[in-house]
């Protein structure tokens, strides 16, 4: 029994001294992870404020009718060019019969007013004052009458009022349609819109930008607007306005911005493209830089260092003081000189998750 327990040892202690020295023969013949470097360099560096937003004409109208109705005619189309003072849609009025009565009563009483302010003769001056203003009022309410139930004073029974463009441009949008009803324009009712008219040869770009860079913006600034909607082409423009008052947009405080923007004639411009304004507000030639991506961060402090190859092939930190970045390359103001190699730490994860994604 006892011969069987030591021979059971043995096995396992083989086994175990088997597995030790394959161990360490697998430590010792591990790759170690060779890090690649990277120098300081000197180049320019242009800090541009971005803020995203939309091109818009800075003249726009909406038609509106002065008397509610049916739409009896529409004559322009969405895209057309018009005139101040053409033609774009014709409005058929209903009369109104409770209207109609109320008007007919104010007739009745102006013209007995009337009749009542002839007969007096001993005080010339007033009655010829009362006679005035009495006849006035008749033709005030005649007037009244005639419109309620024709929608003018020189149609007939099938009188049309007509919406004219009150600006020169293109017309928008037609959100009516020929037969649909509309409600006049008045104190307590925004009215139905006819048509939207537009001046597109004027346009302004309206943005947002954030409350930490609102502050470097100043109104009277050359900048550029970028409209992706048209290969990304550029055009240059003025800032005319900032916000004073900022709103809070999903955690975060936005700033409307404005800008009139130079378009030319022949560019097809659409009102609504979405645009990014970039507004330079700093820049420096020839400044020693690395690139943003090689920094690191003390998680408790949150300063910037790198690390830095030494004589022995090893790397220690070195705490650097940044100045002005464009979110790829980065000033070095302290700590980084010229030649100095500084490892690029996160290479070899990015080359796992890439071969990763591969799988």
């Amino acid at each position: 029994m006892k011969k069987s327990v030591k021979i059971i040892l043995g096995i396992v202690l083989l086994i175990l001294l088997v597995w030790v020295l394959a161990y360490f023969k697998k430590s010792n013949t591990a790759e170690v992870v060779d890090y690649e470097v990277e120098e300081p360099y000197y180049t320019s560096i242009d800090y541009k404020v971005v803020a995203t937003g939309k091109l818009n004409p800075e003249e726009e109208i909406e038609l509106k009718p002065q008397i509610s109705g049916i739409v009896d005619k529409i004559v322009v189309e969405e895209g057309d060019i018009v005139k101040k003072g053409d033609l774009i849609a014709k409005i058929r009025v209903v009369p109104n019969e409770q209207s109609l009565v109320s008007a007919r009563s104010r007739i009745k009483t102006a013209k007995a007013l009337f009749e009542k302010g002839v007969i007096s003769k001993q005080d010339f001056e007033n009655s010829e004052l009362s006679y005035n203003q009495a006849m006035e009022n008749l033709r005030q309410a005649q007037n009244d009458f005639q419109i309620i139930r024709q929608g003018s004073l020189s149609g007939g029974s099938s009188a049309n009022t007509n919406i004219i463009a009150q600006i020169s441009g293109t017309v928008l949008q037609i959100p009516i349609r020929e037969g649909d009803q509309v409600i006049q324009s008045n104190n307590f009712n925004a009215g139905t819109t006819i048509a939207t008219v537009a001046d597109m040869s004027k346009m302004i770009f309206e943005g947002k930008v954030d409350e930490s860079e609102v502050g470097k913006l100043e109104e009277g600034k050359e900048i550029s607007v970028v409209l992706g909607a048209i290969n990304e082409q550029e055009f240059p423009a003025k800032l005319t306005f900032v916000a004073p008052k900022g709103i809070e947009e999903n955690g975060a405080v936005q700033f409307t911005i404005k800008a009139d923007v130079e378009v030319e004639q022949s560019t097809k411009i659409r009102a609504g493209y979405s645009a990014n304004a970039e507004i330079q507000i700093e820049s420096k030639d020839s400044i020693l830089c690395i690139k943003e991506a090689l920094l690191q961060f003390n998680r408790i402090t949150e300063k910037p260092f790198v690390e830095m190859m030494k004589d022995d092939g090893s790397f220690k930190k070195v705490n650097v003081e940044l100045g002005l970045s464009d979110g790829i390359n980065v000033e070095i103001t302290d700590g980084v000189k010229e030649g100095d190699k500084i490892k690029v730490w996160n290479k070899v994860k990015e080359e796992e998750e890439e071969t990763e994604e591969d799988n």
